[in-house]
């Protein structure tokens, strides 16, 4: 396992100012691309940053296409020894070929002699886990919601709740309005008969595009009753999503995404004793679901809005996974 090191701080304006004029150029257009996701981008527009403030400190501001692949496993390494875990490192490389990769289609007029600077030359980065990859068990969730129900802490037991029984992202969740406490249950399109779950509205979730994948998250009472509690005790305002925060000046905005992060790291990782992060409440679920109840995987990955159930597999994680009674 590899020494963490400190985060990679944000570039700032001031630096961002500095960074040769085509980079600044290409960088701005690239990210105008509307088949890429409001996350992906996001991601990209951070990662480029990064990157293009490397090629201003270390490889002499060269713009873009004067770039060579020796520049490509420089900053590879530079990543690998601050600590950085194979898949952000895998991210913050795909960004940058990517990048590259638009040059290539798009400017090719201009540049006709440009080449994707991570070549198949260039190894991946080896596969590392910088944490073990350990879900919450039941009876661990249910510890964490008893101690922040001690504490009154209402809302991030809904988040809690709701993320978990839902199998949702951290930004899935935050779209969640309060209307949904209203629902009934879903209905048996043959029958007619109630089921025992609920539906949302409309969620924008993970796909391609500006608006991604919309689909509507299964829940259960246990989450509605959650919500209820956490929208009971809130004082009363016109903001329509569960999730909110209140500005120094009085007014309810909805959540950022950091405050999830905010939340595990801050609060519920000091309850448990170890490492808590949004997108463990996913995995805890698909793994206590699959590993410990014995449910279809096919369902699973129906709950978690999972193309493949191929990719549903690597959420769950169980103990033992090499079984070798059979070899004794």
């Amino acid at each position: 396992m590899s020494e963490k090191l400190e985060k990679i701080p944000d570039v700032t304006q001031e630096e961002f100012d500095k960074f040769d004029d085509f980079n600044k150029e290409i960088l701005e257009e690239f990210l105008q691309q509307q088949h890429l996701s409001e996350q992906t981008l996001s991601q990209y527009n951070s990662a480029l940053k990064i990157f293009f403030r490397f090629v201003y400190e270390k490889c002499r501001n060269l713009p873009l296409y004067d770039l060579k692949p020796r520049h490509a496993l420089l900053y590879q390494n530079f990543l690998m020894a601050r600590g950085l875990s194979s898949s952000a490192v895998k991210l913050k490389r795909s960004a940058v070929s990517s990048l590259c990769g638009y040059i290539e289609v798009y400017r090719s007029d201009e540049y006709p002699l440009f080449r994707n600077i991570y070549n198949k030359k260039i190894p991946n980065p080896p596969k590392t886990q910088t944490h073990e990859k350990k879900p919450l068990t039941v009876e661990e969730l249910q510890y964490l919601i008893d101690e922040l129900e001690k504490r009154q802490e209402w809302q991030m037991i809904a988040y809690i709740q709701f993320s978990y029984d839902s199998g949702c992202r951290r930004g899935e969740v935050r779209q969640l309005l309060k209307e949904v406490v209203d629902y009934a249950y879903v209905k048996d399109q043959k029958t007619g008969d109630e089921k025992n779950y609920y539906l949302t509205h409309n969620i924008r979730c993970k796909g391609r595009g500006r608006i991604g994948k919309v689909r509507k998250l299964i829940f259960s009472d246990v989450s509605k009753d959650a919500i209820r509690k956490w929208l009971k005790v809130r004082s009363e305002d016109d903001n329509p999503f569960v999730f909110v925060v209140k500005t120094r000046d009085g007014k309810v905005t909805q959540v950022s995404l950091g405050i999830f992060n905010d939340w595990c790291t801050n609060t519920f990782s000091k309850i448990m004793g170890r490492r808590v992060h949004p997108h463990q409440l996913r995995a805890s679920r698909a793994t206590n679901l699959v590993a410990y109840e014995g449910k279809d995987i096919e369902k699973v990955k129906n709950l978690l809005g999972h193309q493949s159930s191929e990719t549903t597999k690597i959420y769950v994680v169980k103990e033992g996974e090499d079984d070798v009674d059979d070899l004794f």
